[in-house]
């Protein structure tokens, strides 16, 4: 058995999780954003199973994070940035544990029980307020030097304009993340005309007002493009198996069709590129694991780990 642990910035997911990837015991508690009590948490977290036959720990957060566990930052947990949270943990426990990206975990989550059980080569976006997730080559998470791999929402994706906020006005986070980009363009383009404009933050408003509304058509469109551009970027600098796409807005029943058909119009436009279409060009498909994705990854991640560490 294996505690799983997926921290966000507003709760803190947590689980134990058989072999098989079955969650038997399942909690949530309020995320503290302070350090000591966010380490009390944890350790509470912990302790709660001390009598349970748990072999190992595994922990999903946001962060640039290293695989020896150090946290440059984490997400809007400020207080915890620059910390190494696997040497503060194990002052309470013996327990082996791991520490991963959130983006990481859920794409190696759907290595081990989603879509991705065939692939050895295959990168994962995950769509929400920015765009995170991560790669997996020869079955393994990529990291990069610094664990920082899979932040795909930097990534510069429309003309950088001569003054302003580079991120703002040409990111893949502000044109084709849910929150940041799909709402962020229609309240842009809303407050343009009426400063006193009260922002959306569902997307669904966006998407059911666009054949009423102008301004939600162009954030959708804009929405749509953006992924696309960012698909066969992706697809052209590592040549995956395929790109898994998650987050909560895959479940809208018109989103794979539509950002399908915008990749095919922008597809169609890439001589080079359209090239190989058919022959070596990645497969798009939606991830299959939902909300507890996270939890899960990590809990692949720590089994991996442990196994390692029983084979030595």
């Amino acid at each position: 058995m294996f505690l799983g642990i997926d921290i966000g910035g507003t709760f803190i997911k947590y689980g134990l999780v058989d072999e098989e990837g079955n969650i038997t015991q399942k909690d949530k508690v309020p995320t503290p954003l302070e350090k000591e009590p966010f380490i009390e948490t944890l350790v509470k977290i912990i302790n709660q199973f001390s009598n349970e036959s748990v072999e190992g720990i595994g922990i999903s957060m946001p962060g640039v994070i290293r695989e020896d566990g150090f946290l440059i930052t984490a997400g809007a947990i400020r207080s915890i940035y620059q910390i190494n949270l696997i040497d503060i943990l194990h002052q309470y426990t013996d327990l082996p544990i791991t520490v991963d990206n959130d983006g990481n975990s859920v794409a190696i989550a759907e290595k081990w029980l989603g879509n991705a059980q065939d692939l050895s080569n295959y990168i994962c976006m995950v769509l929400g307020t920015g765009i995170g997730g991560g790669f997996v080559i020869n079955d393994q998470v990529y990291r990069g030097f610094n664990g920082m791999a899979g932040e795909f929402g930097w990534m510069i994706m429309e003309h950088v304009p001569e003054v302003g906020s580079i991120e703002l006005n040409s990111s893949l986070n502000y044109h084709g993340a849910v929150i940041l980009g799909l709402c962020g363009v229609y309240n842009k383009l809303h407050k343009e005309q009426d400063p006193n404009f009260e922002e959306v933050t569902d997307a669904r408003i966006v998407l059911e007002n666009e054949d009423n509304d102008p301004f939600a058509k162009q954030a959708v469109e804009t929405f749509y493009s953006a992924l696309s551009k960012a698909i066969i970027n992706l697809d052209s600098l590592f040549d995956p198996q395929a790109i898994l796409i998650g987050g909560g807005i895959t479940e809208n029943p018109a989103f794979y069709d539509r950002l399908m058909k915008m990749h095919a119009k922008i597809v169609e436009r890439h001589e080079s590129y359209h090239f190989m279409v058919g022959k070596t060009a990645c497969d798009v498909k939606l991830a299959k694991l939902k909300n507890d994705a996270g939890l899960l990854g990590a809990v692949y991640q720590i089994k991996q780990k442990v196994q390692q560490l029983n084979a030595n």
